[in-house]
């Protein structure tokens, strides 16, 4: 699947990860540790296409 970019319409697109203190951790708890966050980045205009966190099996139960 080819992702667009929505606001320029750019079709090149990067990948980062944010990390630290800006990782997603679950909402109950406070000891589990969270998970990455990585965004896919327009190389054209620099819009964050989409966001997800590296390991979502941290949010189970």
């Amino acid at each position: 699947m080819e992702i667009q970019c929505p606001k320029c319409g750019g079709k090149e697109i990067g990948k980062g990860k944010q990390a630290g203190y800006a990782a997603v951790t679950p909402l109950n708890s406070f000891f589990k540790t969270g998970s990455p966050i990585i965004h896919s980045i327009c190389l054209s205009c620099g819009f964050i296409v989409e966001s997800y966190v590296e390991n979502p099996s941290k949010f189970k139960d």
